[in-house]
């Protein structure tokens, strides 16, 4: 048993499997999920087990890169239109922690040097270490301190944040899916209605003869016949008081609608055959950069385009919009014109969730070399983005973007979910196996009131940051969540948040926050250690 525990790679799958036993252990409906790694990794630290190197560094790389591109196409919308706010909340929490963090000390009496460790393990913030480090080594102090008061920190700034966002919302009766339980005031959901025909300027008319559906954003995909919603044919003609299907925008229906005639109020939900519908990869060199209008899929194949995905967005095409390799289209036609539109298009069932590992890899190389990257204002070493923040800005943009040269910003969901997770518990697994490295020992040698100390700075600025959200910011408790995690440089807490809601706004809010915040807590750490003397 000795030899085996010598072994890194078994004490490292060992911790994972331990840890997501206990994760799975429910009290009253509270469970530490993907988090109980942390607590088995402590104990192995603890005991002086090792993992192989590098494994939290590829854990955090893995877990923000897959965060990035999972929010990247609404990143930017959302700093526009609540990035205000969000940083508001941002700089409201790094401040707060940082003064609790000098009020304490010098109410207690504790060299600023050892401050300087309490926060940034308070803060869970391993470039806010590397930065106060960076300062004592310039001035000549002691290091040791710092990594003490770090050490003695970091494991409960860590288990209070993610305490702190998993029991909040029970204590408070709140569901942070209610919001998101329906999407009927979304005006850019993509829904169906039947529409009754009665503008003359249609009555009569083939699709090919019908020049008003070029204009439209919306999709006609099927007409009315014998009491049945069938595929629309070439051939169809639209006579007076006719029903058709359209889909589109909830914002884009009514007006489209009102091109054709009027909408029909539908008494029951919709129910249709699944064998005319399909949806089917783009690969054929041919199609690739055709226009709608150019392919005219209609009159050249008998089926509707109703939804087209790119990158993990979904959205009703306009005859202009251009198909490019991998699109994913949702058609609508007989079973026998999708068959043979399968075969034009080159679709491959094996190719719809296949993730493109030349993008995976590109990425993560582009972002570790974003964060080894070093800035400075002038003086000193300055600081860098380190493991988290470089990849996850090069994640962030290449999601916005969608494409940056051969590196795509898009991941299939299933494989996203996963390497997300995975890269979570290999982070977990080494911070735990760190922080319980050295924790009685510090423990025993520098009391329990540094214990005490690093508590409070990292509770007082949660509680503080979700007053103002809530009372001050009006912010959504999801989104306040995200933001807290994000402004507390939190990887575990935000996965807790994601086990809890499929919601992405404590994500996009997280993003958000994150940047700011780790900029922040380096720069106030280093003046922390200044402060010396």
């Amino acid at each position: 048993m000795t030899t085996i525990l010598q072994n890194p790679t078994f004490v490292l799958f060992a911790i994972l499997f331990l840890g997501l036993a206990l994760g799975n252990i429910s009290v009253k409906g509270i469970a530490l999920g993907s988090s109980g790694v942390l607590f088995v990794a402590m104990v192995a630290g603890h005991y002086k087990l090792c993992i192989p190197d590098g494994v939290s560094d590829m854990g955090t790389a893995l877990f923000v890169y897959c965060v990035g591109l999972g929010v990247g196409n609404r990143f930017f919308s959302s700093l526009r239109s609540r990035g205000k706010n969000l940083i508001v909340l941002a700089l409201t929490i790094v401040l707060a922690g940082w003064l609790t963090a000098l009020g304490m000390c010098q109410l207690l009496g504790i060299d600023m040097s050892v401050g300087a460790g309490l926060f940034a393990g308070a803060c869970t913030s391993t470039p806010a270490l590397a930065a106060a480090l960076d300062a004592a080594k310039a001035a000549g102090l002691s290091e040791s301190v710092i990594n003490i008061g770090y050490g003695v920190a970091y494991p409960f700034g860590v288990i209070g944040i993610v305490l702190f966002v998993q029991l909040l919302p029970r204590l408070l009766h709140i569901d942070l899916n209610s919001k998101n339980s329906s999407n009927t005031a979304d005006p850019h959901c993509i829904i169906a209605r039947k529409v009754r025909v009665t503008n003359p300027e249609a009555v009569g008319k083939t699709p090919a003869e019908l020049a008003l559906r070029w204009h439209m954003s919306c999709r006609i995909t099927r007409l009315m016949q014998g009491g049945q919603l069938r595929p629309l044919l070439p051939s169809d003609t639209l006579s007076a008081d006719a029903e058709c299907l359209m889909v589109g925008e909830r914002e884009q229906i009514e007006k489209d609608a009102g091109l054709l005639g009027h909408v029909v109020e539908a008494d029951k939900e919709l129910s249709l055959p699944r064998n005319e519908v399909a949806e089917l990869i783009v690969l054929a060199p041919q199609m690739n950069n055709k226009t709608l209008r150019e392919l005219d899929t209609l009159a050249n194949f008998g089926i509707t385009v109703s939804r087209l995905s790119r990158l993990g967005n979904t959205f009703v095409p306009t005859a202009d919009t251009e198909i490019i390799r991998n699109d994913v289209l949702r058609v609508v036609g007989t079973p026998e014109a999708i068959k043979a539109f399968k075969a034009e298009c080159g679709h491959r069932s094996t190719a719809m969730n296949t993730a493109d590992m030349l993008s995976l890899t590109g990425g993560l190389a582009l972002g570790i070399l974003l964060g080894k990257l070093q800035f400075s204002f002038g003086g000193g070493d300055g600081f860098s983005l380190g493991m988290a923040g470089g990849p996850l800005i090069v994640a962030l943009i290449l999601g916005h973007l969608g494409k940056l040269g051969p590196i795509a910003g898009y991941m299939p969901r299933p494989t996203r979910v996963l390497v997300m997770e995975l890269g979570l518990m290999l982070f977990l697994a080494g911070a735990g196996i760190r922080g319980g490295e050295k924790l009685v020992e510090t423990l025993m040698t520098s009391g329990l009131s540094m214990l005490l100390v690093g508590a409070v700075i990292t509770l007082l600025p949660l509680f503080i940051g979700y007053l103002v959200a809530r009372k001050w910011l009006r912010l959504e408790v999801a989104e306040t969540l995200g933001c807290i995690c994000g402004s507390q440089t939190s990887t575990p807490a935000l996965g807790a948040i994601t086990a809890q809601t499929d919601s992405q706004e404590p994500v996009i809010a997280y993003s958000t926050a994150y940047p700011i915040a780790l900029i922040l807590m380096t720069i106030l750490a280093q003046l922390m250690v200044q402060m010396v003397g």
